[in-house]
C-alpha cells in the first residue's frame, strides 16, 4: 500500500502557509508516497446544501489556502512524493488556465502530478464564480477534453460549448508522457460512467470514526465503473482506484490504521492517503501523524 497525505491546506493548518514545504519535505523523508491538496472556496454562513449531505459546513472550511498554490509549493519542496488534488472542481476554471497551471507543476515536479477533478456541491461556491451549476457536468467534461488537447496536442486549438481556444503555440507539455493520469471522483450514477469511459482512476472515501471500514463502500462502485468501462470497449482493469482517508475529529489512529489496512486487505486499493485537516493541530502534530501511520502501517 502507498501511503499520502493532506498537505497543511484547510483548517488550523492553514494559518501555517509558511510551513508548508517544510511539512511536504519531512513528509516525504518520513516515507510518505503522496502529497494533497482539495478545492473549497466558501463556508456560507447560511448554506443550500452542507458538506457530506448534511445542513452544515465544517469550521475547517473557512481557512482555506489555493490549492495550485499549495501544490507548486510542496512540488518544489520535494523530490519523490506524488502531487495529488482530490478534488479539483475543473467547471470553476476556464481550461486553458487550468491547463497552463497543472502543466507548470507538473514540471515543477518533474511529472510526478496526480490530477482528480470533480464537480463540487456548494450552490454558493458556483455563484462565487460565475458558473451555473447545473452546467457543472457538461463543464467538467469540456475541461476534460481540452485538457487532452492542450497536453497532447501542438499547435492547440478547441471548440466546444462553454470554452473556445484559438488556435495557439504551447510549446510546454507536461513531463509525464503523454498526460499525467486523471483521477475522477463521485458515485452518482453519471460520474461513475464519467469515470468507465474517460478516467485513469476513480477517487473513493473512506471515513474512520464514523463506523469501520466496508469493503463494499469500494468493490461495489469499483465493480459498477470497471463493468462499465468494458461495456465502453476499455480495459477495466487499467482503471486505478486511490482511496481518501478522511478521518473524523479525534479519530484513534488504530481507527484509520485498520482502513488502511482493511482497503489493502479487502478491495484493490494500493494506493491511499490520509486527511489530516480534521486531526491534526498544528503542522508538526501533522508530522507526528505522519509519522505513527506509517510506522503503524508498515
Amino acid at each position: 500500500m502507498r501511503i499520502g497525505f493532506t498537505i497543511p491546506q484547510m483548517g488550523s493548518l492553514a494559518r501555517q502557509a509558511d510551513e508548508a514545504g517544510r511539512f511536504a519535505k519531512e513528509a516525504e523523508a518520513l516515507g510518505a508516497d503522496s502529497l494533497w491538496v482539495g478545492d473549497r472556496l466558501l463556508a456560507p454562513v447560511e448554506p443550500t446544501v452542507g458538506y457530506g449531505g448534511g445542513d452544515t459546513i465544517p469550521d475547517a472550511f473557512r481557512t482555506v489556502l489555493d490549492p495550485f498554490a499549495m501544490m507548486t509549493v510542496a512540488a518544489a519542496a520535494t523530490e519523490r512524493a506524488e502531487i495529488g488534488s482530490n478534488v479539483l472542481q475543473a467547471p470553476w476554471y476556464a481550461p486553458a488556465l487550468l491547463a497552463r497551471s497543472l502543466t507548470t507543476i507538473d514540471l515543477i515536479s518533474g511529472g510526478r502530478l496526480l490530477p482528480g477533478f470533480g464537480t463540487g456541491w456548494s450552490p454558493e461556491e458556483y455563484e462565487a464564480v460565475g458558473v451555473p451549476m447545473k452546467e457543472r457536468g457538461a463543464r467538467l467534461d469540456e475541461a476534460l477534453d481540452a485538457l487532452e488537447a492542450w497536453w497532447t496536442t501542438d499547435p492547440v486549438e478547441f471548440e466546444g460549448k462553454y470554452t473556445r481556444i484559438p488556435a495557439t503555440h504551447v510549446g510546454l507539455k507536461p513531463a509525464r508522457r503523454p498526460r499525467p493520469p486523471v483521477y475522477l471522483a463521485g458515485f452518482a450514477p453519471a460520474a461513475m460512467r464519467r469515470v468507465a469511459r474517460r478516467a485513469d482512476g476513480w477517487l473513493p472515501v473512506a471515513k474512520p470514526g464514523s463506523g469501520p471500514f466496508a469493503p463494499e463502500s469500494v468493490n461495489v462502485p469499483l465493480a459498477e465503473i470497471r463493468r462499465l468501462a468494458a461495456e465502453a470497449g476499455r480495459d477495466p482493469s487499467e482503471v486505478g482506484v486511490i482511496l481518501r482517508v478522511n478521518p473524523a475529529p479525534d479519530t484513534p489512529l488504530d481507527e484509520i490504521l485498520e482502513a488502511i489496512s482493511g482497503a489493502g486487505r479487502e478491495t484493490d486499493v494500493d494506493h491511499c492517503f490520509v486527511e489530516l485537516m480534521n486531526i491534526a493541530h498544528d503542522v508538526d502534530h501533522a508530522l507526528e501523524l505522519v509519522r505513527s501511520l506509517l510506522d503503524g502501517a508498515r
